[in-house]
């Protein structure tokens, strides 16, 4: 096995040895980027579900103890947490939910991830006596489709809230009606897929009117749609009010627009996957907030095109050649450490049974293509690591799909676990990276997962999302 040591050629900013470089030359001035990324509209004033989330706006209310009125931001949305008992009991209260999960040929479900993730706002609205009129999409159906039917999801959804869950056969019409009028105070209806309407996608008004018809209120807490203008996302709270946000979708933005925003420095990056393309936005988002940048995954061959070097058979895309030069250069400008792998395990072809080989960055073969970051890569990725207080990872450093191409994405798994129990914020942004904590076992330990993929994208782009704009803003807090 090859070894190399790390250089210029694939590092944006020459990389001195990770022991002997003091933690402080990672960090840049929080005044840097506070000045050029300010938090835009999101927000939460309410934490009553989650302790860390309480423990971040509690700092935030202390930083402005010497304002004379106001406390917190007007960024802020409204928290389900913020509605008294008498705002809930008796109330029909229509709840976005993302129950998006995976079911297998026998419609038994296979993950029950997002599930739990929605029972907490659930339970919270029951207790206080108000009707739960719960709806989500499941798949992507055209028109009503069986197979994509919430029905399946009934059975877990009534054991982990403890009462039964009834079901309706439709989103709107009378039947739908019948079954919200003789709904009992903490009770739950699901309606059935949402997007057996094309009306849903299309936001079109008479349909989000129809939907809103059936409540008092409105709580989305439905992060992984929460950047689509859907009539039950956005829609719907043109016509009920209040319209806010579950605790869910509120512990989602404090992590990936809170944490982000101010981290605890020095604040890391990984981006992985497969196409730059697809990480242009995220990228550049990053290049303006964190002290290290770690790349992996297909995209690096790009970056190393770019640099002169041979990939051999390697997924390049060759419109992005001058787009990854230009953030190499941006990243050095900045003062980001950005950093590449100096080695990797190719392939002699695209499957889990491949001959494979370590080489350094800048000697792959013809005819052999690179599908995993090496062993010296991942030393130096820990070792920076090692360094931080806060990281947040988005993308496999690999194809994880083959075990054989596996080990550098359940490495960095297996370190952020590590740092976590040293205190370090470990934040998964969503989509591969999830399924890689998850498939090493370790996601228990991570500071926050994500539940949105096309959402935490965005949101770590700078984006803002319709469905969380669409909330009301949350009431001043006087201190």
């Amino acid at each position: 096995m090859a070894s190399t040591a790390a250089s210029p050629a694939f590092c944006a900013i020459p990389k001195a040895s990770t022991a002997a470089t003091p933690r402080a030359s990672f960090s840049a001035p929080t005044t840097r980027f506070l000045s050029k990324a300010p938090i835009r509209r999101l927000g939460f004033a309410a934490a009553a579900a989650d302790p860390i989330l309480c423990h971040h706006v509690a700092a935030r209310l202390v930083s402005f103890k010497n304002t004379p009125v106001r406390g917190v931001v007007s960024m802020a949305k409204k928290s389900v947490g913020d509605l008294t008992a008498a705002d809930l009991k008796g109330k029909k209260v229509f709840v976005r939910a993302d129950l998006n999960v995976p079911l297998d040929d026998g419609q038994n479900i296979t993950d029950d991830t997002r599930i739990r993730a929605a029972i907490p706002t659930i339970k919270h609205l029951i207790s206080n006596g108000a009707k739960v009129i719960l709806s989500s999409h499941l798949g992507r159906p055209k028109g009503f489709t069986p197979k994509y039917s919430l029905a399946p999801l009934v059975p877990r959804l009534s054991e982990l809230l403890g009462i039964q869950v009834v079901k309706a056969e439709d989103v709107i019409g009378p039947e739908v009606e019948k079954l919200v009028a003789s709904l009992p105070e903490g009770g739950v209806l699901l309606l059935e897929n949402v997007r057996f309407y094309k009306e849903e996608e299309k936001n079109e008004p008479e349909f989000a009117q129809k939907l809103a018809s059936l409540a008092d209120l409105y709580v989305n807490d439905a992060f992984g749609t929460a950047h689509r203008a859907h009539a039950s996302t956005e829609g719907v709270t043109k016509f009920l009010k209040p319209s806010v946000a579950g605790f869910l979708l509120q512990k989602e933005l404090d992590y990936l627009v809170g944490a982000v925003s101010s981290p605890k420095r020095p604040f890391a990056a990984i981006v992985g996957g497969s196409k730059v393309s697809s990480k242009i936005g995220v990228i550049e988002s990053l290049l303006e907030k964190c002290d290290i940048l770690l790349l992996g995954g297909g995209m690096i061959f790009t970056f190393y095109k770019a640099q002169g070097l041979s990939v051999g058979s390697s997924l390049v895309e060759e419109d992005k050649l001058e787009l990854a030069t230009s953030l190499l250069a941006k990243a050095k400008a900045k003062g980001v450490s950005l950093l590449l792998p100096t080695d990797v395990v190719i392939a002699d072809k695209f499957a889990p049974d491949a001959e494979s080989k370590i080489v350094p960055a800048s000697a792959i073969p013809d005819g052999w293509m690179g599908l995993d970051i090496g062993p010296d890569s991942i030393k130096t990725f820990n070792d920076a690591l090692d360094t931080t207080k806060t990281v947040i990872w988005n993308g496999p450093m690999g194809v994880f799909e083959f075990d054989k191409f596996a080990v550098g994405t359940e490495a960095i798994a297996n370190k952020l676990a590590e740092i976590s129990g040293k205190g370090v914020t470990t934040i998964i942004g969503g989509g591969d990276s999830v399924a890689a904590v998850e498939k090493v076992g370790v996601a228990s330990v991570m500071s926050h997962i994500s539940t949105g993929g096309g959402a935490s994208l965005e949101l770590l782009e700078g984006k803002e999302l319709p469905g969380v704009l669409a909330l009301d803003e949350a009431t001043p807090v006087a201190v």
